[in-house]
């Protein structure tokens, strides 16, 4: 028997039938989705690149974009849903990603594609919070919700898992746009198949979204990564230092305005309790290290190593099967051991994977490869633990809003991550190209090639011989570099997950 909005709201939680599980497999198509856009475009950056004659700065803002506007526009749409009905957004958000997935597929330029991928981002937004709010209303019972979010995780890093693999079959028969037609089919789907399992759910106390809050949050969000991309291709510079600033300020205007609402975008006492921001420093930093290091993987493969996207796609896999698993022991380990001990040990784990990917950038891809499984290995606790720490710490009332919270700063992470660690390993590289690069080549050659390796790769049989190896080198030190740099990150951040976490309660025997 179908349920209600007003029943799943009021009665009391009851066990969930075969709709309710249907229901589930449906939420869990775009949340696979979502993941898949993001992890299959590191493996069509190279022919894109190549395509569209990219820039290091435009491919930064390719990848980039999707998880920063991802991140700016969860929370407003968390409460756009409260107000319209959380299956009618997720549907609506459903129809625009298609739409917008076919405008990204045959986009003929770098400046259409980065516009695509921004609106992208905003209507991924609608799918997040949509999903695990009726996931709340579908599995009212704790015990059957936790067993749910478990699935709905999974779906995510499958989702992740698959996308290098699926991207690799497309680019080897197809154009690079193809990478973004499975979101036709898997929203073609949702559309069909939601109306019939998904029950619509409304919050009985909804807020009304706030214009200028998101406004201001844009303000701060946008012109803060311009300025963070711009300082790692140009250094410290007077356009660069004036949108930090921007930033900055809006930043202290947005908290002023959110102090002063009765019922702000983003509570910033939230960000008191120790546990709530603590698990959400823990998610910003923790996906911040995980996509940056991720960036470099499959280029790595691919130009310095020649191998093919499906063969590139491949090697990455058991890299997301890692995280699968070390998100699935987690909350096992936590029956025994606090949350941030667990944290912490999968960051030491990470950490080493870091190193390992420092020591083998020179040696070859299989270096690479084991250190990446390592990394996503340590990185699954932060993951799994990191947004039931978040909702745990709020109150009922919060719980809707800290959900959203968390999505937002691992999305806003994701986005910080391949802009430091991006712009990190491509000054490294433009430095050290410069130097590597044989003398008496023409001027155009060498600048075309410091700028990047996908520049670089696409110079024509002429020159490749003469900077394959000297760029091949010359990113092998970026990556290095920013493995480095992460490394020393992940290991600082253990020991905060210990020291922070250390009055979190350990998981009670399911």
């Amino acid at each position: 028997m179908s349920s209600s909005p007003h029943d799943l709201r009021h009665h009391r939680p009851r066990r969930a039938g075969l709709r309710a599980w249907l229901g589930l497999v449906v939420l869990c198509l775009p949340t696979a989705l979502l993941a898949l856009d993001m992890s299959v475009l590191y493996l069509a950056l190279p022919h894109l690149a190549s395509a569209l004659s990219t820039d290091a700065a435009q491919e930064l803002w390719i990848l980039d974009v999707y998880p920063l506007m991802l991140a700016v526009f969860l929370v407003p749409m968390g409460g756009l849903g409260d107000r319209i009905g959380r299956r009618r957004l997720l549907l609506t958000g459903a129809a625009a990603f298609a739409v917008v997935s076919v405008v990204a597929a045959l986009s003929t330029n770098a400046g259409t594609l980065i516009a695509a991928r921004a609106v992208l981002g905003v209507a991924g937004a609608t799918l997040m919070p949509s999903t695990l709010a009726l996931i709340s209303a579908l599995f009212p019972a704790p015990h059957r919700r936790r067993i749910a979010i478990a699935v709905w995780t999974s779906a995510f890093m499958t989702g992740f898992a698959v996308g290098p693999l699926l991207g690799g079959a497309l680019l080897r028969v197809w154009w690079w746009g193809a990478v973004f037609l499975p979101a036709v089919v898997v929203m073609g789907l949702l559309l069909v198949l939601g109306p019939l399992v998904l029950p619509e759910h409304r919050p009985p106390r909804a807020t009304r979204p706030d214009p200028p809050s998101v406004a201001l949050f844009l303000a701060a969000a946008l012109p803060g990564m311009y300025g963070i991309k711009q300082l790692g291709n140009d250094g410290v510079t007077g356009p660069t230092l004036a949108m930090i600033s921007l930033a900055a300020l809006a930043c202290l205007v947005f908290t002023h305005r959110q102090h002063r609402l009765a019922a702000p975008l983003l509570d910033p006492r939230m960000l008191l309790r120790r546990t709530f921001g603590t698990a959400l420093l823990l998610l910003l930093v923790g996906s911040a290290l995980v996509s940056g290091i991720t960036l470099f993987v499959p280029q790595y493969l691919q130009l310095v190593h020649g191998l093919d996207p499906l063969e590139a796609g491949a090697l990455v896999v058991p890299a997301a099967i890692g995280l699968v698993i070390g998100a699935l022991l987690a909350p096992l380990a936590t029956r025994r051991l606090a949350p941030g001990s667990v944290i912490a040990a999968g960051l030491v784990v990470a950490c080493a994977g870091f190193l390992v990917i420092a020591h083998g950038a020179t040696l070859g891809p299989a270096w690479v490869v084991a250190g990446l499984v390592t990394v996503y290995l340590g990185s699954g606790p932060f993951d799994a633990l990191g947004t039931d720490l978040v909702v745990s710490a709020a109150s009922q009332d919060e719980a809707g809003v800290a959900g959203a919270v968390s999505e937002t700063v691992t999305e806003l992470g994701t986005a910080v991550g391949i802009a430091v660690l991006g712009s990190l390993g491509a000054a490294v590289y433009g430095h050290r190209a410069a130097a590597e690069l044989p003398p008496g080549l023409p001027a155009e050659v060498s600048t075309a090639a410091s700028e990047s390796l996908s520049s670089a790769a696409a110079l024509g049989p002429d020159h490749a011989t003469a900077i394959r190896e000297a760029t091949g080198r010359a990113f092998s030190t970026g990556v290095q570099t920013a493995a480095v740099a992460a490394a020393a990150v992940a290991l600082v951040l253990a020991v905060l997950a210990v020291w922070l976490l250390r009055r979190a309660d350990r998981s009670p025997q399911l």
